[in-house]
């Protein structure tokens, strides 16, 4: 573990048309003590070349390639070759502000935390800011992540001194291991805590799984029941939040 060293984990798939913006947003960080660490989950289009070139030019930017097995495995492959105290998980299609590492490291010191978020805009395909950005709170509970995913997954950034690494649960692949993951930190530590500046842009792309919302309710139920291990009452009224959130989020 490097102190004062911040790992970026990115798994990439078929991001071809965003990864450059991705991994550019990364190099203009005001805070220069970074790594990225991009694994190429089998991609079948040009993103593999273009972060590679972008390695060839930044030895802060490293690309890992594996046969296609979902984000779980692909964040896992870099976490174990991660060197740094500090964790952010940034998706190959999203974009920080050039501050969102100096603001939240600063966030966290002030706040005592091991694990922040930030707030962030939503963009579309053209990069053109849509609906509201969304605003963490100002606490975040195990109680509240079990109700629903408080953590904007490209905002978030772990303090690994106290509790080490966290590892993703590769059964989820794709669909929610990201929510897992902050779970479990939330859930270690007792709390996250949330600035509600606007540090990070969060891509929603019409062909996505987050976008499209009615694909994942019974995943999300099933979420609640095998991993949160709620009762099937507990696990319909989350799911129901959950979805009343999402129609309030995304309009």
């Amino acid at each position: 573990m490097i102190d004062g060293l911040v790992s970026i984990i990115t798994p990439c798939y078929n991001a071809d048309r965003f990864v450059a913006q991705t991994i550019e947003s990364v190099q203009r960080q005001t805070y220069p003590n970074w790594e990225m660490l991009v694994v190429d989950d089998g991609s079948v289009d040009g993103s593999a070349d273009i972060v590679a070139r972008y390695a060839a030019s930044d030895g802060r930017v490293r690309l890992i390639r594996q046969k296609n097995a979902g984000t779980a495995c692909a964040r896992n492959a870099a976490m174990r070759v991660a060197q740094g105290r500090y964790i952010a998980l940034l998706d190959a299609d999203d974009i920080w502000e050039p501050t969102f590492l100096e603001a939240q490291l600063s966030f966290m010191r002030k706040c005592g935390a091991v694990c922040v978020c930030s707030g962030y805009r939503r963009i579309d395909e053209q990069s053109n800011e849509i609906l509201r950005p969304t605003v963490p709170k100002a606490v975040i509970t195990p109680r509240d992540m079990r109700v629903m995913n408080r953590i904007g997954c490209l905002t978030g950034l772990y303090d690994s001194r106290k509790h080490g690494k966290i590892m993703l649960h590769e059964e989820f692949k794709s669909i929610r291991d990201d929510y897992a993951y902050w779970y479990d930190i939330v859930a270690l530590e007792g709390k996250a805590c949330g600035n509600p500046e606007i540090l990070a842009r969060y891509r929603v792309l019409s062909g996505s799984t987050t976008g499209n919302k009615l694909k994942l309710v019974v995943k999300q139920y099933r979420f609640y029941r095998s991993y949160l291990r709620e009762s099937v009452a507990a696990a319909l009224l989350n799911t129901a939040r959950w979805g009343l959130s999402g129609i309030r989020k995304f309009s």
